[in-house]
């Protein structure tokens, strides 16, 4: 299998199942690109059902419309850049607000084929903002040509998007271990006093 299809086999599952689990917990997704200009959203329009979770998203190649856009600070675009961690953060929460979705995704980076701002071809970040709070960014340093880092940025995208929806499930049934181990220990502990 040559690795444009393995990357096409790979975004397509990592698509449905986020589609899947956002269907499953009645939230809403947005989308925010710079170097995947749309991937990441025709990757997960192509799965069935996905109108009921899917707002939309933004394309923002050019620097300026991050800022006017999807609401990235001028000064820290100014400052650093668009290829820039917190200008990821900034563009996934952003676009969640702009779009009234539950949860914002983004990508920023240099596809190539040369280096952009001092920044190496490969240098990507995706970033995940969602409803429990700050949004969550990962690095990638990806080789290869325009398109595998383009293809990569997307499935990574995706895989940070289902850990955090992942983390957003076992938060809450972690609590309610917690509750449920508090209360087994304070019975187990009065019964104890009774004998």
């Amino acid at each position: 299998m040559r690795r444009e299809e393995r990357d096409e086999n790979a975004t397509g599952s990592a698509a449905a199942g986020v589609v899947h689990s956002l269907s499953q917990r009645h939230e809403t997704l947005a989308t925010v690109e710079s170097l995947t200009g749309g991937l990441l959203a025709a990757s997960i329009v192509e799965i069935a059902g996905v109108s009921g979770i899917y707002r939309g998203g933004l394309v923002v190649y050019a620097t300026e419309l991050k800022s006017t856009l999807a609401g990235v600070p001028a000064d820290l675009l100014a400052e650093r850049g668009p290829v820039d961690p917190d200008v990821a953060a900034a563009l996934a929460e952003g676009g969640r607000r702009r779009c009234g979705a539950d949860w914002g995704l983004a990508t920023t980076g240099v596809a190539g084929p040369e280096p952009q701002d001092g920044k190496p071809v490969g240098l990507v970040y995706v970033a995940v903002a969602g409803p429990g709070g700050a949004a969550e960014v990962r690095q990638l340093d990806l080789d290869g040509g325009r398109d595998h880092v383009r293809s990569a940025a997307v499935i990574e995208a995706l895989r940070l998007l289902a850990e955090r929806i992942h983390a957003a499930d076992e938060a809450p049934r972690d609590g309610l271990e917690m509750a449920d181990e508090a209360a087994r220990d304070g019975l187990g502990t009065a019964g104890a006093g009774r004998r």
